[in-house]
Parts: C-alpha cells; sequence; structure tokens
C-alpha cells in the first residue's frame, strides 16, 4: 500500500527539515504518534535510528525506525519494522518554491496477516491518508 500527500509551507526547505529531522518535534505534528521509547539527541542523520510507539484506528504499536537516506533538505527515506514482520517506508522531499517549500510525503507498508491484512487494506489505507492529512496541517501550522 501507498499514501502519498504534499503540503506548501512558508519556510524554507532546510527550516523545514530541521523539524521534520528533529524526534522531539513528532509528537507536535504527527497525529498517530503516541510516544518515543528510545530515538537519538538532535538532529536524525543517516544511520539514525529511533522506536515510536504508534496509535491507528485505536491499535497502539511500535516500528522501529532507521534513516537509509538522507540528504539534507532534498530527501529522506526511513525504513521501518513493525510488529508481525510488518513494513514501512517513508519518504520526505523537499523542493523550494519562492519562499515557501514543498515538502512531499509518501508512506509505504505491507500489512501482516496474508489474506486478512489484504482485505483491511482499503480501510488502512483510508485511515492512513486521514491522518497523514491532518499532520501535515499541523505541521504547516508548526513550521509557519
Amino acid at each position: 500500500m501507498r499514501v502519498e500527500r504534499q503540503v506548501q509551507v512558508k519556510a524554507s526547505p532546510q527550516a523545514l527539515y530541521e523539524v521534520v529531522m528533529n524526534p522531539r518535534c513528532l509528537e507536535q505534528w504527527v497525529t498517530i504518534h503516541q510516544f518515543l521509547e528510545d530515538a537519538p539527541d538532535g538532529q536524525l542523520r543517516k544511520g539514525s535510528t529511533l522506536t515510536q510507539c504508534l496509535k491507528l484506528a485505536g491499535k497502539g504499536f511500535k516500528v522501529r525506525w532507521r534513516v537509509v537516506e538522507n540528504e539534507p533538505a532534498k530527501r529522506v527515506v526511513w525504513e521501518g519494522k513493525g510488529p508481525v514482520r510488518a513494513k514501512a517506508k517513508v519518504i520526505y522531499e523537499f523542493a523550494a518554491d519562492g519562499d515557501a517549500t514543498t515538502f512531499y510525503y509518501a508512506n509505504e507498508y505491507d500489512l501482516p496477516g496474508g489474506p486478512v491484512g489484504r482485505m483491511a487494506g482499503p480501510m488502512v489505507k483510508r485511515v492512513t491518508a486521514g491522518e497523514l492529512d491532518k499532520s501535515l496541517k499541523k505541521l504547516k501550522v508548526l513550521v509557519e
């Protein structure tokens, strides 16, 4: 499954990058974020790892993330492992646009559970998309 969105934020790519790559800021804009189990201090960079506790559709779960690609203020790729061998990938891209930045966010994930997981896919995708829309609105307000 893949959910992708973009939002225009009145800030430089660098200013936006500094917020999204600071794990202590996650609680201020990611709507499904509950808390960090562990994370490094300061900005994340390639190779950084963190364990994030999330809640989606009333269900709590942990994802262990690793930053696998990091071109500051241009492109970031995270890979995550969740419960029952679930995998996820998050991609951030930043494009300067005058006095603003177009922030592109994609979330790719495989649901566990075989056929049952695939049947739940459309509902999970709808919920994920709604939460992503809310998160990007919060990010815009936070950074602007």
